[in-house]
């Protein structure tokens, strides 16, 4: 089968978030299938054009028309990918080569990836790569089903396309006129992108995708509240014959106690007892917290963001503190808000707490490795990679059972059985605190059960083996 993956971001190339990750092994996992033959575009950001790990060949290039202009299109082949996926980036300096800083977040965002999305369609030509599946990713690219069935679907006879929602926040509005200006498409395609008076790309991917997938089962059903939907949830309803959701897997060669570079120590679930251990201590030193064995260590890895869950965490932190015997280590950046409360945390408890304001992958591995509960209260959580990446070396999860978190962790009763970590069904700080007093109670009192319940995290299949066999599963059935 062959398989075009379309997205405005991937790892190792280039990544903001989650959808990185995604588009770092999803198209290997495709690949390693027999009989698949997978494509990945990406925007050919300033990042990337200046990173020499990354050498390119030139293919071809060409113009393509968006609304009354003509933006150059260059296309470039990555030529050291060793698993046989196909890199191309798409050059355009002027949406991508010269822009300094973060991959969004400027002005004219909506113009840039209507750019890409028609871009990819025309440069799919221009390499004879007629696929039978384009799966495209978030609003960047979900212009892409929109000028396919526009545009595009005599050149296209029998392709298919899959739009795949990893955050529904964020959804691509755009004034009324970027209608005519940018997209320029016929008048009877005006509907399908309009909400409430302006346009709204997720909408037109949704309504003219053939299958529309979301990141975790629970959350696809979450969709359809307006609790989690953002104003979408009417759209996504009249939908739902054609939502599904898949469960993200996590890369688990590069998530892998065993050998994980960034680890003063490695281990694997048949030597973690000792070998978690000292990657504990060695944390603690890190950090400047005491190192003390048999003081459980509380850890996030984090965006200090408000959907996080830190509100709750802020509400119950200083009460936890002098309440339990226990520590606390935050890594991320985020809201100011939250960045101070943190640091003025682990200054009225310099021995209980320490706070890493800053993004550093390496610590984040560290951290993995050297916590004993990891806590993850986010309000809503399409799926969630950390939860993974720490059960994957065998740190225990704290979760708000919502979206991808219920699907993954499973709750376990007070002796850390029948489940994989300990959960809390309604957001609020009280039952949070209550979840992680009975991890704390089990780590205290139950060794020998909380040891149990670590082996069982490390023992799960988190790879993206399954989730890559459900995405082809779906791709038959669209092609019928």
């Amino acid at each position: 089968m062959k398989i075009a993956i379309l997205a405005s971001e991937g790892a190792p190339y280039i990544k903001s978030g989650g959808l990185g990750d995604v588009m770092e092994a999803l198209p290997a996992a495709l690949q390693r299938i027999s009989g698949n033959e997978v494509a990945l575009i990406l925007p050919y950001y300033k990042k990337i054009l200046e990173d020499d790990r990354y050498p390119v060949e030139f293919v071809t290039c060409f113009d393509t028309q968006l609304g009354w202009r003509q933006q150059y299109t260059g296309i470039l082949k990555l030529k050291n990918r060793t698993d046989g996926v196909q890199v191309y980036f798409l050059d355009n300096l002027y949406y991508f080569g010269h822009r300094p800083g973060a991959i969004y977040g400027q002005l004219d965002d909506g113009e840039r990836f209507a750019y890409f999305s028609k871009a990819c369609l025309e440069a799919l030509l221009h390499l004879n790569f007629i696929p039978d599946v384009i799966q495209c990713n978030d609003w960047q690219t979900g212009l892409v089903p929109v000028y396919l069935a526009a545009e595009y679907y005599p050149k296209f006879p029998g392709t298919k396309c899959m739009f795949t929602i990893h955050n529904v926040e964020y959804q691509g509005w755009a004034d009324g006129y970027f209608f005519d200006d940018v997209l320029a498409l016929p008048g009877n395609w005006r509907a399908c992108l309009d909400l409430n008076g302006g346009i709204n790309v997720m909408k037109g991917a949704i309504e003219t995708a053939h299958l529309v997938t979301t990141v975790s089962e629970t959350y696809a059903g979450q969709l359809m509240q307006s609790y989690y939907a953002h104003g979408m949830e009417g759209i996504l309803q009249n939908a739902a014959g054609k939502l599904t959701g898949i469960t993200n897997g996590i890369d688990v060669n590069t998530f892998n106690p065993a050998t994980d570079p960034a680890l003063g120590c490695h281990y694997d679930v048949t030597s973690f007892g000792n070998g978690k251990a000292k990657c504990k201590k060695l944390l603690q030193e890190e950090v400047g917290l005491p190192q003390k064995a048999e003081v459980p260590l509380m850890v996030m890895v984090t965006r200090l963001a408000g959907h996080k869950g830190l509100d709750l965490l802020c509400y119950i932190a200083e009460r936890m503190l002098k309440e339990q015997d226990c520590q606390l280590l935050i890594l991320g950046t985020g809201e100011p808000q939250f960045e101070k409360f943190f640091r003025d945390l682990a200054e009225a408890f310099p021995q209980k707490v320490a706070a890493e304001i800053r993004f550093d992958l390496g610590l984040a591995s560290r951290i993995y490795a050297g916590g004993d509960i990891y806590l993850m209260p986010s309000k809503s959580e399409p799926c969630g990679l950390s939860q993974m990446n720490a059960m994957r070396y065998g740190t225990v999860p704290v979760v708000h059972a919502t979206g991808g978190l219920k699907d993954t962790v499973p709750g376990v009763d007070e002796m850390g059985q029948g489940g994989l970590g300990f959960t809390f069904q309604s957001y609020n700080a009280d039952d949070f605190y209550w979840a992680i007093q009975r991890a704390l109670n089990l780590y205290h009192n139950h060794p020998d059960k909380f040891y149990a319940l670590q082996k069982t995290d490390m023992e799960q299949d988190f790879s993206w083996d399954k989730p890559a066999a459900r995405y082809l599963e779906l791709f038959r059935k669209m092609l019928g």
